[in-house]
């Protein structure tokens, strides 16, 4: 496999094989003070949580539109590479109402009601 092919789940899949309590994602929010920091293994669970979710609870297939609608978060890395897992086409900042599902935070509810699919609203907290 030529390097440039590797997708983002190859390339969390061999950090997570060399060095799993490695800190991979540190995120900081000045307005709040909030800092998380998530090793390899913590976010590949979080990514894989997310992916079952896609699948198993919002009934996500691969090839439907997910209109993203996070600030930047830890949070939408996650589901941007969840959707990318299960071949959910994640469209960042998308029309809901050209959606097949939608990702809402606190300050987005209002636009995720276009959707006529399932909604979800995190609180980024």
């Amino acid at each position: 496999m030529n390097p440039s092919d590797r997708t983002a789940a190859d390339l969390l899949r061999s950090a997570l094989a060399a060095d799993p309590a490695r800190p991979l994602v540190t995120f900081y929010d000045d307005a709040t003070g909030e800092r998380v920091e998530l090793s390899v293994a913590t976010f590949a669970n979080w990514v894989a949580k997310t992916a079952n979710l896609l699948q198993g609870d919002l009934a996500a297939e691969p090839g439907d539109r997910l209109a993203l609608l996070l600030p930047a978060h830890w949070q939408s890395a996650v589901w941007l590479l969840a959707c990318a897992s299960v071949g959910v086409v994640a469209d960042v900042q998308g029309d809901p109402a050209a959606a097949d599902l939608v990702v809402s935070g606190p300050d987005t509810l209002e636009r995720a009601r276009a959707c006529r699919g399932e909604r979800v609203a995190l609180a980024l907290r």
